[in-house]
């Protein structure tokens, strides 16, 4: 007999509208993988356009994998473990970034390769962590693999507010960066609270003429964003857009580095990640929390809000107090 869950799942490829709620079969774990009973997982503003969402190639040559079930990032607890795992056991609570090339989290189990999971941080609920994988890996990558941040090193980052963004201000300070971010003027005392030492509102001031000699950029948003960022970099500095790829003459006519990268599942990243959050230096930001049958209303949201941290569905159960 089949085993059945809940699920979020779209059929066809398109946009929020295609998600519907619904009973799926329960994954079984491969070789490798194991099967975490989902307690949160999150969302993530334009995951629906990704090629990867729906195909097994992170560009458009791969094959059709409808239907699929969104939303990568996730936190539970391990029910099952698959041949030739050995180190995670039943009952380990979890948290991780599933690959973009499977089906997400948005059901009550996900079938997930052991090795991009780690530890739940001791110190945060299933809800809260659900919202760190890809915001805090991506801000992770960015500052410590690809920037390789130092200590007294100048930080702008764009879009000081978002999901990424407040992980990327925090994790600036906690590795002793000096950050500047821009966001909207109502999130000027928020994204100062993260650790900002200054924050420029993008829609009243031009942060071009506020801010010089930069070691890293941080783009987040693209754009006419990203273009005008070029002249608030140090020669030998290192723009980074997680949203589109810089122009390599631009970045050369200006004397610095430049690169466009996806976050990639990092075990080790969490590990490091979840360290820093359970000493205080890290706080993941939650704007909401809704059950799974919510999710289309979730993903709708994220394409006409600019919403304060993440979106988390709850899983197991009633949304938590």
């Amino acid at each position: 007999m089949t085993l059945t869950m809940q699920a979020v799942r779209a059929h066809r490829r398109g946009g929020p509208e295609q998600l519907v709620h619904e009973s799926a079969p329960r994954p079984e774990p491969a070789r490798g993988e194991v099967l975490v009973a989902v307690h949160a997982a999150s969302v993530t503003a334009g995951e629906l356009e990704w090629d990867a969402s729906w195909t097994d190639s992170l560009d458009s040559t791969g094959r059709d994998r409808t239907p699929v079930v969104p939303s990568h990032e996730v936190s539970g607890v391990v029910a099952e473990v698959g041949a030739g795992v050995t180190d995670l056991a039943v009952g380990d609570e979890v948290y991780g970034l599933i690959p973009f090339t499977r089906d997400g989290a948005a059901a009550e189990y996900a079938a997930v390769p052991a090795s991009t999971l780690a530890a739940k941080p001791a110190r945060l609920d299933h809800d809260r962590t659900a919202a760190v994988p890809l915001a805090a890996l991506t801000a992770w990558q960015a500052l410590v693999a690809h920037a390789a941040l130092q200590p007294g090193q100048h930080v702008l980052v764009h879009g000081g507010a978002g999901g990424v963004g407040t992980f990327a201000v925090q994790l600036a300070t906690a590795l002793g960066g000096r950050v500047t971010a821009t966001a909207s003027a109502r999130d000027t005392e928020f994204v100062t609270g993260l650790g900002a030492q200054r924050v420029i509102d993008y829609r009243s001031e031009r942060f071009e003429d506020l801010v010089r000699d930069t070691d890293v950029v941080l783009d987040l948003v693209g754009g006419e964003t990203l273009d005008r960022s070029w002249t608030t970099l140090r020669p030998g500095g290192i723009l980074i857009s997680i949203v589109q790829p810089p122009d390599p003459e631009k970045a050369a006519a200006h004397q610095v580095r430049a690169l466009f990268f996806i976050v990639e599942p990092d075990r080790a990243g969490l590990v490091a990640i979840a360290e820093l959050i359970d000493e205080g230096k890290l706080t993941p930001v939650v704007d909401r929390v809704v059950p799974l049958t919510e999710t289309r209303a979730a993903y709708e949201a994220l394409a006409t809000e600019h919403p304060r941290g993440k979106v988390v569905l709850h899983v197991d159960g009633q949304v938590a107090a």
